[in-house]
């Protein structure tokens, strides 16, 4: 691992754009854009993007840990983030991610709501090619591991949009969903790729399929025992003309979600965290012990499979109860 290294900004314009563009392609953007689609625009749109999101980003993992590219070498290049230099290169995962969610987006919602094909089009070219551009900015990534990285993507969604349906229907329908969205995502979590030292690579790829197994689960329980939510109540994209009611809900409907979304995050990290610390007999604040495969998995997997619950079942039962609905 790096170091971090000493540099003068002399454009701050392109350096926050490029720092805000690379914080959309992490958990602080995944935990606020994925459930406001689910509570504010369309149940459906935020399934088929929380699906897509999860494999893209499974596959996107795994292959760095498989290829075991290097990053960038630094020096000449001066890096802008430390948290994951530890992790390889190709494929870039940010731009898997951007590529992913805001064409599966578009794809979701163009033959749904009224607005120009064209405008949604360009919305996610440039959303997509913020992100990408940014992780050169950074530092963290080559030109070849950003167009690899989009490519596998936009690959992947071409794949994956002619089953969409039937995969929504069988998330939603089959009485085996709760049971195998817990299951194979903890198989695969603990037959991850193995390397010769730690990287956060297995544990974000734990929380991500933690987050879509528990918000599968909370798909599949609304359908059976819910009646649809926001019916007739959510933001519509094609209305050129938002209310200030419309503005009052959405705005209160995310923040009252997101408040429970990082109250059940905070408390399961403390809960289990506590729990494996008793059984594996480490203080909870030893890194080392944390790293651990034994701990790591079920930590991270058992904390965001909660907030994905908590996201699509708990606020929505919320908001019903606070009249939000």
């Amino acid at each position: 691992q790096g170091c971090a290294q000493k540099y003068i900004v002399k454009n701050y314009f392109y350096y926050y754009l490029f720092k805000f563009s690379a914080a959309l392609g992490e958990e602080i953007f995944y935990i606020t854009f994925l459930p406001f689609t689910y509570w504010n625009i369309d149940h459906s749109v935020s399934r088929r993007m929380i699906i897509i999101w999860s494999i893209v980003m499974y596959i996107g993992q795994v292959s760095k840990d498989i290829l075991k590219w290097p990053r960038p070498l630094s020096p000449p290049v001066v890096k802008l983030e430390m948290r994951t230099d530890a992790e390889y290169g190709m494929p870039s995962t940010h731009a898997m991610a951007a590529t992913a969610i805001s064409f599966s987006f578009l794809t979701a919602t163009v033959n749904q709501y009224k607005y120009p094909f064209e405008l949604g089009l360009v919305a996610a070219f440039v959303f997509s090619m913020l992100v990408c551009l940014s992780r050169l900015y950074t530092g963290m990534h080559t030109v070849l591991d950003v167009i690899g990285g989009a490519l596998i993507s936009a690959v992947l969604l071409m794949l994956l949009y002619p089953a969409w349906d039937m995969i929504d229907h069988l998330l939603l329908t089959s009485p085996f969903c709760p049971l195998l969205s817990i299951v194979v995502p903890l198989v695969l979590c603990y037959n991850y790729p193995k390397l010769d030292y730690y990287s956060p690579t297995r544990g974000d790829t734990t929380t991500i399929l933690g987050a879509g197994a528990g918000a599968t689960v909370g798909f599949w329980l609304n359908n059976q025992y819910a009646a649809p939510a926001y019916t007739g109540e959510n933001l519509q994209l094609g209305i050129p003309l938002i209310t200030s009611k419309i503005v009052v809900v959405v705005l209160a409907r995310f923040f009252v979600g997101i408040f429970v979304v990082l109250l059940t995050r905070q408390l399961m990290k403390s809960v289990v965290l506590g729990m494996l610390g008793y059984r594996y007999k480490f203080p909870i604040g030893d890194l080392e012990a944390r790293r651990r495969l034994e701990v790591e998995v079920p930590y991270k997997f058992i904390t965001y499979s909660s907030v994905g619950f908590s996201a699509t079942v708990i606020v929505p039962l919320l908001h019903k109860l606070l009249g939000l609905m």
